[in-house]
């Protein structure tokens, strides 16, 4: 009888082992482990995504005349700036003047860098008014191009602004603005330069 007695007592230990073990494994299986996330990827430093503006350059504008109106005409003008550095490369300031058969364009342009967004600012400022364009054009550099997007407003109506800079590692960088009057389903080219480096 002892023996029969510590043969049940040992079965009844291995249903309770076993029943333990079902019992884990339906809890791993309703709630299994969830995998640690990858590790983020560190933000790219942008800050001197424009040093390859810095120095002399030449220009060549096209200008669209009326834009947003269905107009096609465009004038050309041929001008000259220079870019220079500001804050160790922290922000950056550029002088242009354009003469053209409309007359003539000076302007500035202050690109400045935030180094917990990684984005740029963008401020335009015309000699005609003397006035800085705000809020300003925000944006970041990806695969070499760089896009830059704020708001104004033309003729008493809200509308979107785009800055499309390429080729900034080339002897020719380009630039191009575009406006959008439909929130931004829609883009019209309205101001393109070329630029050649002076010696």
């Amino acid at each position: 009888m002892a023996c029969i007695r510590t043969y049940v007592s040992f079965a009844a230990i291995l249903v309770s082992i076993s029943a333990s073990s079902v019992i884990a494994m339906a809890q791993t299986t309703a709630n299994p482990p969830k995998p640690e996330a990858p590790p983020k990827a560190a933000e790219r430093d942008g800050q001197h995504d424009f040093d390859p503006l810095l120095g002399s350059w030449k220009f060549h504008l096209k200008r669209r005349m009326s834009p947003l109106t269905g107009s096609n005409t465009w004038v050309e003008f041929d001008g000259a700036g220079v870019c220079s550095k500001v804050w160790d490369g922290r922000a950056e300031l550029e002088t242009v003047k354009f003469n053209g058969p409309t007359g003539l364009i000076e302007g500035l342009t202050l690109r400045t860098y935030n180094p917990q967004t990684h984005q740029w600012s963008l401020y335009w400022a015309n000699a005609k008014d003397g006035s800085i364009a705000t809020p300003p054009q925000m944006g970041q550099f990806k695969d070499g191009k760089g896009e830059f997007y704020g708001q104004d407003t033309l003729n008493g109506k809200l509308i979107f602004v785009r800055y499309a800079w390429s080729g900034l590692n080339t002897s020719s960088p380009h630039f191009e603005q575009a406006f959008s009057n439909d929130g931004g389903r829609t883009w019209e080219v309205n101001w393109i330069t070329d630029q050649t480096r002076v010696p």
